[in-house]
C-alpha cells in the first residue's frame, strides 16, 4: 500500500510531542478575574451566586483576600464590579469617593501588585437598572456621558490602572479620556467594551450584581447579535476616541468577531467569557454531559481566535491547575 509522504499523525503521537508543537497556549497573564463586591456584606459572609455555581458576592475584606490568594497562584489582573447599599436615579454612589469599588481599588493597590481594572457603568447603581440616565422611559445618551466620565475619574483617583466602560453609550470613550486627561490621569488606560452584544448569555450576571433593568431591555445600545461589520465600526470609533484596549463580549458565540477585530486593528484585544457561558459549561459538567476538559477547550478557542486577554470566571480553575491542558 502506498502511504503519503506527509504523515500528520506523527505530530500527535505522544503528549510530549503535542505539547511542544502546540500553536496556542494559555498562561496566567492571559486571564482577568471578575470580582463582585457587595457593600453591605460583612467579612466572612460571602453570598453564593446560585445562577453561577462556585462564584460569590464578596465583602470588601473578603474580595481583597481572594485576590491575594489568587495572586500567589499567578493572577495578574482583576476586574471589579460593585454593588452599592443604596441606589438612586442618577447612580450617585457609582462615583462617590468612598464607594465600594473605590474602596476596593485602594486596598488592592496598597496590598497587591495586581493590575486593577474597574467596570464603568450605571446599571448596578441606579434604581431603574439601565446603563444610562432615563427620562420618560428613554435612555438619554449625551447626558449620561458626564456621569460615566465622573465614575471613571473617581476610579482613577482611587488608583485604578484601567477603567472599562461597559455602557455602550455613543461617545463615552472620548468623554472619559477627556475627563481623565483634564484630571491629570493621562496614564490611566481605557479598556472599552467596544463590541458588546445584546446577548441572552448575560442573564446569570444580572442576577449576580442585581442589575436587571426595571423595564424594557438593552437592545437600543447593545449590539444586534447578527451584525459583524457594525462591530468593526464600533471598535474603530472607540480606538479613534482613545481606547487603549478593546473588548468583545460575549466570547464563545462571537469568536468570528474576535478574529476579525484582531486581524483588522492589531490592537490589544480582550474577550469576556460571560456568566452564561460559565454557567452553561458548569451545568453540563455537573450533569455529566461534558467533562471539565470542555472548560480548557473553550478558553483555548478564545485565545486562538485572537484574544490577548480573557476575562473569565474560570480563572481560579486555571490557576489552581484543575484544567487538563492535553485536550
Amino acid at each position: 500500500m502506498q502511504f503519503p509522504t506527509r504523515r500528520m499523525r506523527r505530530l500527535r503521537k505522544t503528549p510530549q510531542l503535542r505539547k511542544i508543537l502546540q500553536e496556542t497556549t494559555l498562561n496566567a497573564e492571559d486571564f482577568i478575574y471578575p470580582l463582585f463586591i457587595k457593600e453591605e456584606l460583612e467579612e466572612g459572609a460571602g453570598e453564593h451566586i446560585d445562577t453561577m455555581p462556585g462564584q460569590y458576592r464578596y465583602s470588601l475584606e473578603d474580595a481583597v483576600e481572594e485576590a491575594k490568594r489568587l495572586e500567589k497562584l499567578g493572577l495578574q489582573s482583576v476586574l471589579l464590579f460593585g454593588m452599592p447599599e443604596e441606589k438612586d436615579e442618577l447612580g450617585t454612589s457609582a462615583y462617590a469617593a468612598d464607594g465600594i469599588v473605590q474602596q476596593t481599588v485602594r486596598r488592592l493597590k496598597a496590598e497587591t501588585d495586581l493590575v486593577v481594572i474597574t467596570d464603568v457603568c450605571l446599571c448596578q447603581y441606579t434604581t431603574q437598572g439601565h446603563c444610562g440616565i432615563v427620562e420618560n422611559g428613554e435612555i438619554i445618551n449625551d447626558e449620561s456621558l458626564r456621569l460615566l466620565a465622573k465614575i471613571a475619574l473617581s476610579h482613577a483617583e482611587a488608583g485604578a490602572d484601567i477603567v472599562a466602560p461597559s455602557d455602550m453609550m455613543d461617545g463615552r470613550v472620548e468623554a472619559i479620556r477627556k475627563m481623565l486627561d483634564d484630571g491629570g490621569f493621562q496614564d490611566t488606560l481605557i479598556m472599552s467594551y467596544a463590541a458588546k452584544y445584546a446577548s441572552s448569555f448575560y442573564a446569570p450576571f444580572r442576577d449576580a450584581v442585581c442589575s436587571a433593568p426595571s423595564f424594557g431591555d438593552r437592545r437600543t445600545h447593545q449590539m444586534n447579535p447578527a451584525n459583524i461589520e457594525e462591530a468593526l465600526l464600533e471598535v474603530e470609533l472607540d480606538l479613534n476616541e482613545g481606547a487603549d484596549i478593546v473588548m468583545i463580549k460575549p466570547a464563545m458565540a462571537y469568536l468570528d468577531v474576535i478574529h476579525r477585530v484582531k486581524e483588522e486593528f492589531r490592537m490589544p484585544t480582550a474577550a469576556y467569557q460571560v456568566s452564561g457561558e460559565y454557567s452553561m459549561l458548569r451545568a453540563g459538567i455537573e450533569a455529566e454531559y461534558l467533562t471539565k476538559d470542555a472548560i480548557y477547550e473553550s478558553l483555548l478557542s478564545i485565545k486562538r481566535a485572537g484574544a490577548d486577554l480573557i476575562i473569565s470566571h474560570f480563572t481560579p480553575d486555571f490557576l489552581e491547575g484543575k484544567l487538563d491542558e492535553d485536550c
